[in-house]
């Protein structure tokens, strides 16, 4: 099986990346990816997916409903992904949409939909920038920043988990390296796992220090456990995906110069909807360490410039 996709891959129906059940073996976890540019529509049909959009660069309207009329709801966005964290459009298995970008805006956008299938019903709801958990986790070069506005404790959904991470250069994160595959209540749960990347110079050499020919990258680790085998060792790059059956993974390793951007999306078979992990035994006396260091000073990443 193929567990890593490069930007352009998954290409499918206008949509520059696409994960969802017609990859072989894959049933939990789905993920859409484009760029729209002023005045151009994408169209999120049928019932029984719940999803999650997250602008990554620039603000959308989205029009969204049921069987009867729509409303609109306007999603400002962010600069970048590296801008902290953006407003986001929880939507009910039950909902259809039209994402735009505004005819009036003078620039490109790029967006990330999140999705689950899903047989509950669970209110559509729109989660402002303030009020998203920004969580900064770890210390030291394992500092890094979670935006939690998709986990149990923010959102009310059946499936969906999701977050996104941003890792300051030099840094590491999904570390130590841990595994959701085996179901142990209140342990470990079971969750496929999507991660959608992005990369990009760090913050203060951008303007006049990197030269054009800069080429973000990070690296992704995954390796076996008792539950299947695989093994991957990759640079990752803006609009790269990474998909995490079961398996140790971690660490995801921002390279010196250039910051690391994921979205993680997760969901399982589990009639529980929870976030419970094993790390690997041989790594995760690394927690300890932590304790007495400072959180990365570089942290927390805010939001810098507009999104028009």
């Amino acid at each position: 099986m193929q567990w890593m996709y490069e930007r352009g891959d998954l290409a499918r129906d206008g949509w520059e990346s696409v994960v969802d059940p017609q990859i072989p073996g894959w049933k939990h976890t789905g993920i859409r990816v484009a760029d729209l540019e002023p005045g151009e529509t994408l169209d999120l049909l049928g019932e029984g997916v719940e999803r999650i959009i997250v602008p990554l660069t620039g603000g959308f309207v989205v029009q969204h409903g049921q069987a009867g009329p729509t409303e609109a709801t306007v999603l400002e966005g962010r600069a970048s992904v590296f801008d902290g964290p953006t407003d986001v459009l929880y939507l009910s298995a039950l909902s259809s949409a039209t994402i735009g970008r505004p005819a009036s805006a003078t620039i490109s956008a790029r967006v990330a939909i999140a999705e689950a299938p899903a047989t509950e019903i669970h209110s559509s709801r729109y989660i402002a920038r303030d009020e998203v958990p920004v969580e900064l986790r770890g210390s030291g070069r394992s500092s890094r920043q979670v935006h939690n506005f998709g986990t149990p404790a923010a959102l009310d959904a059946q499936k969906l988990i999701v977050c996104e991470v941003i890792t300051p250069a030099e840094n590491w994160s999904s570390y130590p390296p841990h595994k959701h595959d085996t179901l142990v209540h209140g342990v470990e749960s079971r969750l496929e796992e999507i991660y959608y990347f992005e990369t990009a110079v760090t913050r203060g050499l951008a303007d006049g220090v990197a030269p054009p020919e800069a080429d973000p990258f990070g690296f992704m680790r995954t390796y076996s456990s008792k539950a299947g085998e695989i093994d991957l060792l990759a640079e990752v790059r803006t609009g790269d995906v990474a998909l995490v059956p079961y398996g140790w993974h971690g660490p995801c390793v921002a390279a010196p110069g250039y910051d690391l951007y994921y979205l993680n999306v997760m969901a399982g078979p589990d009639p529980e909807r929870a976030w419970h992990i094993s790390d690997d035994p041989a790594h995760g006396w690394i927690r300890s360490t932590w304790e007495g260091q400072d959180v990365d000073p570089r942290l927390p990443y805010t939001q810098e410039g507009p999104t028009a």
